[in-house]
């Protein structure tokens, strides 16, 4: 559905939130996980950048943490379009690279154009997988990260992080996810986050852990704004 812009609150029991993606998918998925155990699916319309009627230019990501990409994302984005919004920055760290590729994990093999996103991924795990070549498996611990931000303009009205603790493997196994998820094991599932199913990975990603440390973030806002 298209929405016309600034739009921030519609009435007094529905309040309109950007989610600062164009992935319906993922917008929906954050959207299920902060309805959980909240009322935000009675009283919230979700809204991606897909949504709306005025393209908005993608800002210069150009923070060194996760939190600070978060936050410019989430400010930038509700000032440009008038609505509360939700951003998220995540990213891989593997410690036998010193926490890289990090903040730059979505262009972490640095290519030139414009590569298609599975052309991109490919090229990541090739250099991440290149780099770790020698190193034993006990010293591949890595973790998915997350940092979510929801802003009113300049106002950071929350932010919460989750992770996802694992080791990288050479080989890729699964079909599903996307990026590092296929060379990314959970030891303890022996599985790859890209051999799990949709509704298992959002139980323990980082992403997932994210959204549920904000849910109750999210019913206090519900209440202070009705």
């Amino acid at each position: 559905m298209k929405i016309a812009l600034p739009l921030a609150i519609m009435s007094e029991r529905t309040i309109d939130i950007l989610i600062a993606t164009n992935n319906p998918g993922k917008a929906r998925e954050i959207a299920a996980v902060l309805s959980e155990e909240t009322d935000a699916e009675r009283h919230i319309r979700w809204h991606t950048l897909a949504d709306l009627d005025q393209p908005i230019d993608e800002p210069v990501e150009d923070r060194d943490t996760f939190a600070g990409n978060s936050q410019l994302k989430a400010t930038y984005y509700s000032k440009h379009s008038g609505m509360i919004t939700l951003a998220d920055d995540s990213g891989l760290e593997v410690d036998a690279l010193n926490g890289a590729p990090g903040v730059h994990s979505a262009y972490y093999a640095k290519l030139s154009g414009k590569p298609s996103r599975a052309e991109r991924d490919a090229a990541n795990n090739k250099k991440m997988i290149a780099a770790l070549q020698g190193v034993p498996d006990e010293q591949r611990g890595a973790r998915f990260r997350c940092i979510l931000t929801l802003a009113n303009g300049d106002d950071v009205l929350a932010q919460s992080s989750g992770a996802i603790e694992g080791r990288i493997i050479d080989e890729p196994r699964g079909a599903g996810g996307f990026g590092y998820d296929p060379h990314f094991l959970v030891p303890e599932l022996n599985k790859t986050t890209a051999e799990l199913d949709p509704a298992h990975k959002n139980r323990i990603s980082h992403r997932g852990n994210a959204l549920r440390a904000l849910r109750q973030e999210l019913q206090n806002l519900l209440a202070r704004l009705r």
